[in-house]
């Protein structure tokens, strides 16, 4: 009965360290930078602004391309929370389809736009 215990209490033990390593592992990956953090940063001070819907799929693969870095994206959300109309910051700016860029000089791009394309409207520089 005592190795049955025992062995018990060693496997218990190696899963708590386990679980905990995991957690640490994780905490320390979320606190990294991100990869384009000052390219998504240099967008924004450029003037470029990406305005777009929670519910537009190509506005999640945009984001999807900057990963965590996405955090810093010059993004403006055009939805009602109903998904059912445009805000006014929006309309205002005649966003007609998602996701749209406007940039500094006031020329607009609609659809998911590529990186390299980005940064050659932006002057930003992208990561090797």
């Amino acid at each position: 009965m005592k190795k049955n215990n025992t062995k018990s209490i060693v496997v218990i033990v190696i899963v708590v360290i386990l679980a905990f390593a995991g957690i640490y592992t994780l905490a320390i990956q979320n606190n990294k930078p991100g990869k384009l953090d000052d390219f998504a940063k240099c967008l924004q001070k450029q003037g470029a602004t990406f305005y777009g819907a929670f519910w537009c799929p190509h506005c999640k693969e945009q984001k999807a391309e900057f990963g965590k870095s996405a955090k810093y994206l010059p993004y403006v959300e055009c939805s009602t929370a109903d998904s059912n109309g445009q805000l006014p910051v929006c309309t205002n700016q005649k966003i007609e389809s998602y996701p749209t860029w406007i940039f500094a000089d006031g020329s607009k791009q609609t659809g998911k736009i590529e990186l390299q394309d980005l940064a050659d409207k932006t002057s930003c520089e992208l990561p090797k």
